[in-house]
């Protein structure tokens, strides 16, 4: 089933003295847009992370936010002095730009992330990264969860849009027939009227319902646009990953539906062709929640 883009996990791992917490969120985006706020400490895992998230989420702009706190043992207080040049610079910058007032002091400064991090002489780097992946994989079951338990309400959404399409068209079908029919019986009618008495050339009145239904005839979009609503169906159901190919196959459920409309001189077919196109802007509008 497809899921959504739209999705939230979260794990936190207490173990050895140690407390690292993993959260995932995502919204839609056309492509996979990953960006991973990691501990100075734990910096050196990125492409690991990386690889991992990678692996589970094609698309959507995810942000990952990693925190570390060391929960037991002798912590190593680590100061940062380039980190607080930095900041302090900056903060002078934007009381020039600003004309604001305030002292820029230690207190200040000392609460600016990574001024000061913490250290573990006693961790190695291989028990820290095996650590964050495994809590990681928790926090990415638990967002993949999230979003296929959106996607499958998106997909419920989406197939009751469909059911609705496949009604109309059925519609269609009843009425596409009765269109022909109902032009000959008025051309029929102001014939007489206008010639009253005289014989009717009935042959001269088909060639013009022949010329009329040519023009009007809808059979080739109508099995087009059943097609397309059955493909529909069959992507939702059939795979993950679906954003993509459900973009084209709105692209071509509305090319069917404007077709149907520019060739309508009927008001019933025109009704059912503008309810098609609300109906298939809607499902435009859902699929881009569609991973």
């Amino acid at each position: 089933m497809a899921n959504s883009m739209t999705g939230f996990g979260r794990y936190i791992k207490v173990d050895d003295g140690i407390k690292l917490t993993v959260e995932i969120k995502s919204v839609n985006h056309r492509y996979l847009d990953l960006n991973i706020k990691l501990p100075r400490l734990l910096s050196f895992t990125e492409v690991d992370m990386r690889k991992r998230l990678s692996s589970r989420i094609s698309r959507g702009k995810v942000d990952v936010f990693v925190s570390y706190e060391r929960t037991g043992g002798d912590v190593d207080i680590s100061y940062h002095p380039d980190v607080a040049t930095r900041y302090y610079e900056s903060l002078k910058q934007m009381q020039a730009d600003f004309g604001l007032e305030g002292t820029i002091n230690v207190g200040l400064l000392a609460r600016m992330p990574d001024v000061f991090t913490e250290g573990d002489n006693e961790l190695d780097e291989d028990y820290l990264r095996a650590a964050l992946l495994e809590a990681t994989d928790r926090a990415l079951d638990a967002f993949v969860a999230n979003r296929q338990d959106e996607g499958d309400r998106l997909v419920a959404d989406l197939m009751e849009k469909l059911d609705r399409m496949e009604q109309l068209e059925q519609r269609l079908e009843e009425r596409s027939p009765a269109i022909i029919e109902d032009y000959k019986k008025r051309i029929l009618e102001k014939t007489r009227d206008l010639i009253e008495d005289q014989k009717i050339d009935e042959s001269r009145v088909l060639g013009e319902v022949v010329i009329y239904a040519d023009k009007v005839c809808i059979d080739e979009e109508m099995v087009r646009l059943k097609s397309h609503i059955a493909e529909t169906r069959a992507t939702l159901t059939g795979q993950q990953d679906v954003g993509r190919k459900m973009d084209f196959l709105a692209q071509e459920l509305n090319r069917e539906s404007n077709t149907i409309l520019s060739k309508s001189t009927d008001v019933e077919i025109a009704d059912i062709g503008i309810e098609l196109k609300t109906l298939i802007e809607k499902i435009r509008e859902q699929i881009q929640n569609l991973e």
